[in-house]
């Protein structure tokens, strides 16, 4: 299946800027395994947080000063390591570190899936939310799993729909982002790739309770997630199958459907 969304992408005659960045930090092997799969289809630009920053959402820095240096230090340059969030390294590189700014963004590869409502806490989701918010095609892209990552299967994934959007083959719509989920599985045990939508979840938060040398208590969030709802047709129901998942996903939260219901019978202000 062709999908076709229309774009300011379509085919370059000139090299591609392609950005990459993350919330696991610029060392983490997921960038590792995207960079060294695109590397050949542009210019690549890495500018990733100098740490873990997972979980972090759409969190900006405005109260101290952002530094950005050389990584590794010492070493071949690979990036630039931010101080900052995943949204700050996406704004800093357009805004300053890359210019003219990039065709392309890229945000992964995760480690852990970013599917239902995951979507909302996600650093690298956030990273590729600066995209629409800036006019710039992007993709998150997330491997399905926490332990023995199957980085070949992400990497190629991931190539395989880059490609076709530095080809033309495929668009990205100007106000949305691409959020791709890959099952950990071989390549070839993939069941394929499905058009989703995000599944509606909950995370069940519990805190661990314990306490440091002193006696005073700090706590440690565990938990599990639970789908809610219909989950035909959602992210989470096309990984638990073994298919790539990939989620059009938009800037605008509104539930437009209550807004009739809501102007029917709106709430009254006191005069």
């Amino acid at each position: 299946m062709r999908l076709e969304f229309p774009s300011r992408l379509g085919h370059h005659s000139k090299t591609m800027r392609i950005l990459l960045s993350n919330d696991d930090g610029i060392y983490a092997p997921g960038i590792h395994a995207l960079h060294d799969a695109v590397k050949d289809l542009g210019e690549i630009h890495v500018v990733a947080p100098d740490g873990e920053r997972s979980a972090i959402s759409h969190g900006i820095t405005l109260t101290k000063p952002l530094h950005a240096r050389s990584w590794p230090p010492g070493g071949p340059h690979f990036g630039t390591a931010v101080s900052g969030t995943p949204a700050d390294c996406v704004k800093l590189a357009i805004s300053l570190l890359i210019d003219p700014p990039p065709d392309l963004i890229l945000s992964g590869i995760n480690l852990g899936p970013n599917a239902g409502i995951s979507v909302l806490y996600s650093g690298t989701v956030s990273a590729a939310t600066e995209g629409p918010i800036m006019g710039i095609p992007s993709m998150a892209l997330s491997l399905d799993t926490f332990s023995e990552p199957n980085w070949d299967t992400a990497a190629r994934v991931s190539r395989a729909l880059v490609e076709q959007v530095v080809s033309g083959q495929l668009r990205i719509a100007p106000d949305i982002f691409w959020n791709v989920n890959i099952p950990n599985l071989p390549y070839e045990k993939l069941a394929g790739l499905r058009i989703t939508r995000m599944g509606s979840s909950r995370f069940v938060e519990k805190y661990e309770r314990r306490e440091d040398p002193w006696g005073n208590p700090y706590y440690w969030m565990t938990g599990e997630l639970y789908e809610k709802g219909d989950v035909n047709g959602t992210d989470l129901e096309a990984l638990r199958q073994g298919y790539v998942s990939l989620s059009p996903i938009g800037l605008d939260h509104t539930e437009h459907a209550a807004i009739e219901v809501l102007a029917a019978r709106p709430p009254q202000l006191p005069k």
